[in-house]
């Protein structure tokens, strides 16, 4: 048995992925415990992720309410990265801002529950496909900041999708698409769009990418057939058989749980 502040799962890329839950400490490795009873039990205790201060309600995933009022990572531009309000001297944390928002940002072609257009830092790839449950994954373009990637993505927007539908993502995978011609598609479809954009902010701060597609495999022995939610709030016990692993969701034989979802909530993990 462990017990520990829960973290998003940590994943690798690899076929299958190979994921891990941090724990407190300890980083458990999944993969091996799949077709095993696992049992989660939340403490009632609640540590903010940030000040480590204990909160009787976690907010942005995480985070006790001062610290989401005055956190930069918890303000809404994270969300939008298009209304990014530094040039106005409003940053929360204008050092996190420069250290987090003012390097390369990607914005992403992706299979998910179907296509679906995001963005994510550099350093963030693969790891922003995997927990979005993506199983094809391509970079269309590289911008030099996070809000530039947001006034990329937001053109996207009214061609395809830029979210998750995850009932239909945690159900099986999304039939198999050319990423390649779609993404080649859409840019010709929004090129005057384009290269408005791109000559307001210069060829440097915008750039055209060429790149494969990434597939991803997720170790699932079997999907659900119909989406039960476990949730701490309401039950502090979950446990079933572990039936696969895919995007930031255990699949348990008794309901899914979204482990992300959960961030800072104290349990006591144990496996049969």
């Amino acid at each position: 048995m462990i017990t520990g502040t829960l973290n998003k799962l940590k994943s690798q890329l690899e076929s299958p992925v190979q994921y891990f839950l941090p724990v407190g400490e300890e980083d458990i490795g999944l993969n091996p415990l799949i077709g095993q009873k696992i049992r989660m039990e939340h403490t009632g205790n609640i540590y903010c992720s940030n000040c480590a201060k204990k909160t009787k309600k976690s907010f942005s995933q995480g985070y006790c309410y001062p610290c989401m009022k005055k956190l930069a990572r918890c303000d809404m531009c994270i969300m939008k990265p298009e209304t990014c309000h530094y040039h106005e001297g409003t940053c929360r944390e204008p050092e996190w801002g420069e250290t987090h928002c003012f390097i390369p940002h990607y914005v992403y072609l992706s299979n998910t529950s179907g296509l679906k257009v995001g963005i994510t830092r550099h350093s963030q790839i693969p790891t922003r496909w995997i927990d979005q449950g993506a199983t094809q994954a391509m970079i269309l373009f590289k911008v030099a900041t996070r809000q530039q990637s947001g006034f990329v993505e937001t053109l996207f927007k009214d061609l395809i999708a830029d979210k998750t539908n995850w009932r239909a993502m945690l159900k099986g995978n999304a039939d198999s698409v050319d990423l390649a011609e779609r993404g080649e598609s859409l840019k010709n479809e929004l090129s005057a769009s384009l290269n408005q954009l791109i000559s307001e902010h210069g060829e440097n701060e915008i750039e055209f990418m060429k790149s494969d597609v990434v597939d991803i495999n997720y170790p699932v022995e079997a999907f659900p057939t119909k989406i039960a939610s476990h949730n701490f709030d309401k039950n502090p016990v979950v446990e079933g058989v572990l039936m696969g692993i895919k995007g930031q969701y255990l699949l348990l034989d008794t309901g899914v749980i979204n482990i992300r979802k959960f961030t800072s909530y104290e349990i006591t993990f144990d496996a049969a």
